[in-house]
């Protein structure tokens, strides 16, 4: 059977792909995120930098991989981040930062980006590659300042990419989404199963 490996730490993918069926083998990339983006073009589309992000994730990956798991498998990359005011928004990464980037938030609408590569080996080889990105429109309340000092307390918005989470906490503080919602925790089931279309896999063919 087909191997699915997620180039990725996150709970949230994981999570999503288990409950759909998959259980994939977890390898996390050491890209630069940072270095990757300070390298591009600053008129980069913002769907194109985390496209650009996710397959840099997923080509680090596949280098890992030993060849028992090679000889047969898809390498997913994923990397997301919010698009607000024509900035794109990664993880805060200090309180204050997230604190900031919710008083920007509330009572706005975004739109949360996860650029998603896809990697078919087979025999040690690279057949296939695929890469898209996937939108949803983010419409966000507007918490008060005590709800909004508590979520920030929690520490749950400073280490995810917008600096919410729809499956968490803050899930108290969307109003309603546009699209799917897979791809706000981080994976869009229906683009990766369009993307393994793709690659001539049946997303069934994966499931244990």
């Amino acid at each position: 059977m087909t191997r699915v490996v997620l180039g990725s730490a996150s709970a949230g993918r994981l999570r999503v792909l288990q409950q759909a069926g998959i259980d994939p083998l977890v390898v996390v990339s050491d890209v630069d995120e940072e270095a990757i983006i300070d390298a591009m073009d600053p008129d980069t589309p913002p769907e194109a930098v985390v496209a650009k992000l996710a397959n840099a994730k997923a080509v680090d990956v596949a280098a890992k991989l030993s060849a028992d798991v090679t000889a047969d498998c898809v390498v997913l990359g994923c990397d997301t981040m919010l698009y607000l005011d024509g900035q794109l928004r990664g993880k805060p990464g200090t309180a204050d930062a997230a604190l900031h980037q919710w008083r920007a938030m509330a009572g706005s609408t975004g739109h949360l980006l996860t650029g998603h590569a896809l990697l078919r080996i087979s025999s040690g080889v690279i057949t296939h590659t695929g890469s898209e990105t996937g939108s949803t429109t983010m419409h966000f309340a507007k918490p008060t300042v005590d709800e909004l000092a508590a979520y920030v307390v929690s520490g749950e918005p400073v280490h995810v990419a917008g600096a919410f989470t729809l499956d968490g906490l803050g899930g108290w503080f969307i109003d309603r989404i546009s699209g799917d919602p897979s791809n706000v925790i981080g994976i869009s089931l229906p683009l990766v199963r369009s993307m393994l279309a793709a690659a001539e896999l049946s997303v069934a063919d994966l499931w244990p």
